[in-house]
């Protein structure tokens, strides 16, 4: 159990409520591959600067790791926690995390 606050809560407790709405296996695969998806699209677009190639691949990442999301909520039958509270953005990327080291 982690003792680090994010949001006046334990980091775990974030964790764990987010995780409550991604039992389905479909949906967990889609946020296992499109959470780095949006993550990876999310540091390509500002390299756009520099090489308008990694802006567009950066879009597309972006683009396509949201799908991905969404059509996993789909399958899960329950709407994105986000919907509920928008500091779930920010937890996704440390649910994936934990189910990575798993």
């Amino acid at each position: 159990m982690s003792n680090k606050q994010i949001f006046g809560r334990n980091v775990d407790d974030w964790v764990d409520e987010y995780a409550s709405s991604h039992q389905n296996g479909i949906n967990q695969v889609c946020h296992t591959i499109g959470i780095p998806t949006i993550v990876i699209g999310l540091l390509l677009m500002p390299l756009g600067f520099i090489w308008t190639w990694c802006l567009y691949a950066g879009i597309a990442l972006f683009v396509l790791g949201w799908i991905l999301q969404f059509v996993g909520h789909a399958f899960e039958g329950k709407p994105p926690e986000f919907f509920k509270d928008w500091r779930f953005l920010f937890i996704g990327l440390r649910w994936w995390i934990r189910k990575i080291k798993k």
